[in-house]
Formats: structure tokens, C-alpha cells, sequence
């Protein structure tokens, strides 16, 4: 493999999916004409609305809760992903684009994408000269080192994001981080013979290396200025925004970062003085907010709630202002494989059968929040293979397979279990007691324990000690993909090696050794449909496991306020709205 063609034959792939599945494709520089309200339904999917070049006020975002962590090297929300470019600048990224272009793989930190050797095991990266922190500093190639070292091999500090690199690095199995670790050369497959260049040795050929290279885990860290856990109170900046104010309870004001040189970035134009990001906000306040163009966007980029959507779609003038993107994410119900009775498939697929999911959809406000699902790679992801093990008509549930399948489990008359999901996420709690009343009909008994979403999996559902000991079988789960290939999608929520003390995203603790092994395969794979068949194969045998029951297949009903600007939906970013392009003419 040379270069860029496997980066850019995935991207081709990419594109093409999304193409055929969730919006119809048009040139992609194309501009919506006029303010806000002068653009049709629908326009951020393909163009950007109401575009500006102007520079000058506030981007005022808020989320209904938090964030895991703003610390780029600590985070694994999406929303964090893109937002987190406004002041950390990664070796590469997504091309701030409307449409297909925004699946597009630029360099950024780094001047090109990345060198791959034939194997796909070795990957050379060069750093952009003239790039500064907040305080001046050149960054070098050895600070994106220690930003991955951190991120990856400290779980005593910070736990929160993906293992990619721990994984897929030389020794990374070994190398204790750089807290424990004091040695000067730190882990020795990642390679800095000079202060522009970065080399990453890996144990096993790995076909998607520029798209990790996109996560915010390579965003640089000076050794100097980590405070483990606590550098999120004080993180210095790499790009064009630097924070002024944070509070873990109330959010963060970011200014401009007079270090920062746009000759040195060419992807970030910049616009907004200011950006304001407020905390735990209810969802519903968000959305009046947005209504009333107090703010210019949802941080969290999940759309409006059902109790918002028939103010906005009853009304064509309201209507014109929203875009309905595929979020490329699934809404899912995870049964934990290591709590009883879900140690049985045959439990796990009573549960598959009894899901009404037509009627959960339409609860949470129909065909504009998603489609019901019965893979786990949605349409939208390279990868996707239709097909359906546990068919019910109209996706209605099957009462009477159902108790078949809890007969021949051992418990014909059902079962008590717990049932978790966030508690500020209302559509969340909408399906989760709609789905608590399709398994009483069958005699499953489920109690609703409701958590944070900023503490979900830090404390909850992501700690195995802790789903044990509460009978937490049954958990609600949202999964976008890491990024828009079969692997991005399925590796953290089904790998065995993703499963963790704390942080984890693979709730249902599913450690299949043939799965395992065919996420190996197909990452190692070079060719882009053999690679993308592997992915189907994978879901298909996780659907055969039946630990993981897919609901519908999201779909956000994003609002554009008047006074937003440059605002296009990034395929990239789970379907929310570009925060790089995004400014407001207040």
C-alpha cells in the first residue's frame, strides 16, 4: 500500500454509502442562499447555509449536560471530537466541508497524510513547521508522542477515551505510560528521529491509520504542562481558540489564541472572537433557546427532543430551518453477557423478539429521530450488509417467540432485571420505559436506575464491577462510529480488548474469540471490499450472539437559528453540525 490510496479508496467507499443512504448527493461546495430562514429543509445536508466570511461575535453552544472531558486525550463523545478542533489541532482531520466532502481526509498538524510502508505496519507522519502552543512554543513532533502516550497508557488518570494506539503500537501491551514510566525515550514504537517527523511501528498491519490519525488523542500535549487528570482545568492550546474560563459544572469560554498563525492551518478560517459553552442545561431549555436564537447550536449535536419537534414541523417556516441527517449512530439495547440470565443466547434472544421498535420509534417522535434496525453497522457506514436473524412484521416484536425462547432458557415465566439509561436524555428515558412495557408483556420485569451522561460509563454502565453487583443487564447504548468505516463503527463496542475497569463502551462484555479475531483480519486487510465484506461478516456474527438488540438507527432534527452562520451538517461528526465552520453574525 502506497500512501494515501487505501485513506482514499475508504473515503470513496464512504461516500458512496452515504450517498445511497441518507441524503442525495450534489456538489458539495454549493451555498444556501441567505440568512437562516431563507434556506429550505434540508440544505446543511449538501450545502452550507447562510455563509459569512466576516469575522467577529460569540458562538454560543450548550449541552444538557457535559462533557467526559475537554481534555482531547480524555475524551471519546463525539461532540468533543469536533469541538475539541477549535483548540487542539490533530495530524489529520476531516475536511470542514457540506456533503460527501466532509468525509474527506486532510492533513492537519501534519503537512500530508500519512507515509504507510507495504505492510500498512509502519505509518510516517511530518509535522508542520511554524505551528505554536498558546504560550508560544513550537510544537514538535515529540509533543503528539506524549499526547498518545498519555491518552492511551494511563487509565489510572485518564480512562475515557479509545485504545487504538495501546492496541495497535509495538510493546503498547508493555509500555506502562508516561506516569509510571519515567524513561526518556517513553514507548519506543513511536519513533521522533527529528522534531518534525513521527513514526508509529505497529505489531499487526492496521488499513484505517489515517482516520486514528484523526482522533483527538493526537492533538500535542507539552510534557511540561500535563497535570494528568487535572489538565483539563488548564489545557494549552494548539490552534486558533485558547480557554479563558473553565468550570466542570458550568462549561468554558475560549478567546482567540494570539499564538495561533492561519499560514500554518489551512483548514480553519476562524471567524467567531469568542466561543461560549455552557453545562447542564436542560435538553428542553436548549431547545428553546435554540427557537429563540439565543444560541447559535446544541453542543451535543443530537437534535431537538420530541416534546420540541411538532413546534418546529408544523409550522413551514420553522420547518425550512431544520436538516434531518442519518447520525450514523445506533440506538441500542446492550445485555451484559456476564450478568444472569443473559449468560444464556437463549434469554438474550427472547429479549430480541419481544422489542417493539417501530412503536419506540414512534414514540420518541417518529421517522425524523430514526428507522428501526436490525444490524448493528447502520446504512450510512462502509461495511453495512443488510440482513434481519430476529424478523418481526412491521418490526412490531413477537410476543409468542419471545416466551419460545425464555422456555428454552429456563425461565418460561420471565425475569427481574435492571434496566439503565441517562437520565438527561429524555428521548433515551421515552424508549426505555416503552421498552420496559414490551418485556412485561412476556414477564421480563425491568427497573429503570437512571445516571448522568457525563458519568454513564466513568462510574456506571462502563464499569463492569459495578453492572455485576446492581443486575445491570440490560443497558441503553448509543454507538456512532469512531470513523465512518466497519472498524470505526464496530472495534470499541465489540472487541474483547475494548472491555476496561472503567470507561468501557463494550457494555455487553462480549469477548467471542472468533469475532476478535475477524477484526484483526479485516483491518489488516488492504483491499477495500474484501475489508468491507469482513465487517458485514462481524456483524452478523454479533447479531448470532444476540448480546447486543438494535433499536433504530438515529436520526437528529438539527435547528438552525438565524443569526448561525456557515452552517453544513459533517458526515464525519455523526450528522451534527461542523463547529470548525460554524460562527454567528451575534
Amino acid at each position: 500500500m502506497q500512501n494515501r490510496k487505501t485513506a482514499a479508496a475508504i473515503a470513496v467507499a464512504v461516500a458512496v454509502s452515504l450517498g445511497a443512504s441518507a441524503c442525495s448527493s450534489s456538489d458539495s461546495d454549493s451555498k444556501g442562499g441567505g440568512g437562516g430562514g431563507n434556506a429550505k429543509a434540508d440544505a446543511g445536508l449538501t450545502s452550507i447555509v447562510n455563509t459569512s466570511d466576516k469575522k467577529g461575535g460569540t458562538l454560543s453552544l450548550e449541552h444538557s449536560s457535559g462533557p467526559d472531558s475537554l481534555d482531547p486525550g480524555n475524551t471519546y463523545y463525539g461532540w468533543v471530537q469536533n469541538f475539541s478542533r477549535l483548540y487542539g489541532r490533530t495530524l489529520v482531520t476531516f475536511k470542514p466541508a457540506a456533503g460527501d466532502a466532509s468525509l474527506d481526509l486532510v492533513p492537519d498538524l501534519a503537512t500530508d497524510l500519512g507515509k504507510a510502508s507495504a505492510d500498512a505496519k509502519t505509518w510516517t507522519y511530518t509535522i508542520r513547521k511554524g505551528v505554536k502552543f498558546e504560550d508560544g512554543t513550537e510544537v514538535t513532533s515529540k509533543d503528539v508522542k506524549y499526547a498518545i502516550e498519555r491518552s492511551n497508557f494511563a487509565p489510572e488518570a485518564l480512562s475515557n477515551g479509545p485504545t487504538y494506539f495501546k492496541a495497535y503500537l509495538e510493546g503498547g501491551d508493555k509500555y506502562k505510560g508516561p506516569y509510571k514510566d519515567k524513561s526518556p525515550e517513553g514507548l519506543k514504537s513511536i519513533e521522533t528521529p527529528d522534531d518534525y517527523t513521527i513514526v508509529f511501528k505497529l505489531n499487526k498491519p492496521f488499513a484505517d491509520m489515517d482516520y486514528l490519525a484523526t482522533f483527538s488523542q493526537t492533538a500535542p500535549v507539552q510534557q511540561k504542562a500535563d497535570k494528568g487528570a487535572a489538565y483539563v482545568q488548564k489545557i494549552v492550546s494548539s490552534g486558533p481558540y485558547k480557554f479563558s474560563a473553565y468550570d466542570e459544572s458550568k462549561g468554558a469560554t475560549l478567546v482567540r489564541n494570539p499564538e495561533w498563525d492561519a499560514k500554518s492551518d489551512p483548514i480553519r478560517k476562524a471567524l467567531p472572537d469568542k466561543v461560549e459553552l455552557k453545562f447542564n442545561v436542560n435538553a428542553t431549555t436548549v431547545d428553546d433557546h435554540l427557537l429563540d436564537d439565543v444560541i447559535t447550536a446544541d453542543a451535543g449535536g443530537t437534535g431537538l427532543q420530541s416534546k420540541t419537534q411538532p413546534k418546529v414541523l408544523a409550522k413551514a417556516a420553522e420547518k425550512a430551518k431544520t436538516d434531518n441527517p442519518y447520525a450514523g449512530a445506533l440506538q441500542y439495547l446492550a445485555l451484559n453477557v456476564n450478568v444472569k440470565p443473559f449468560d444464556n443466547v437463549e434469554c438474550r434472544k427472547a429479549v430480541q423478539y419481544a422489542v417493539d421498535k417501530q412503536s419506540m420509534v414512534d414514540s420518541i417522535g417518529g421517522s425524523v429521530k430514526g428507522d428501526p434496525a436490525s444490524t448493528v453497522i447502520p446504512p450510512s457506514v462502509a461495511g453495512y450488509k443488510e440482513f434481519d436473524l430476529y424478523p418481526t412484521e412491521g418490526s412490531k416484536g413477537d410476543a409468542a417467540k419471545a416466551k419460545e425462547h425464555l422456555t428454552k432458557c429456563g425461565h418460561p415465566k420471565g425475569f427481574k432485571t435492571t434496566l439503565t439509561a441517562r437520565s438527561d436524555r429524555p428521548d433515551e428515558i421515552t424508549a426505555a420505559t416503552q421498552l420496559q412495557n414490551s418485556l412485561k408483556t412476556i414477564g421480563i420485569t425491568a427497573d429503570i436506575k437512571q445516571f448522568p451522561a457525563d458519568k454513564y460509563f466513568t462510574d456506571f454502565a462502563g464499569v463492569p464491577e459495578w453492572v455485576h453487583k446492581n443486575n445491570a443487564g440490560m443497558m441503553m447504548m448509543a454507538w456512532g462510529a469512531d470513523w465512518p468505516t466497519g472498524f470505526g463503527f464496530l472495534d470499541q463496542i465489540v472487541n474483547g480488548s475494548a472491555i476496561k475497569p472503567s470507561g468501557g463502551t463494550n457494555l455487553m462484555e462480549l469477548n467471542d474469540k472468533g469475532i476478535n479475531e475477524l477484526i484483526v483480519k479485516g483491518i489488516g486487510t488492504v483491499d477495500t471490499t474484501e475489508r468491507n465484506a469482513t465487517w458485514g461478516e462481524v456483524d452478523q456474527k454479533v447479531m448470532e450472539n444476540a448480546s447486543v438488540v438494535p433499536l433504530f438507527y438515529r436520526k437528529n432534527l438539527l435547528y438552525r437559528p438565524d443569526s448561525a452562520a456557515n452552517v453544513t451538517v459533517t458526515n464525519a461528526y455523526l450528522g451534527m453540525y461542523d463547529f470548525v465552520l460554524m460562527t454567528s453574525t451575534k
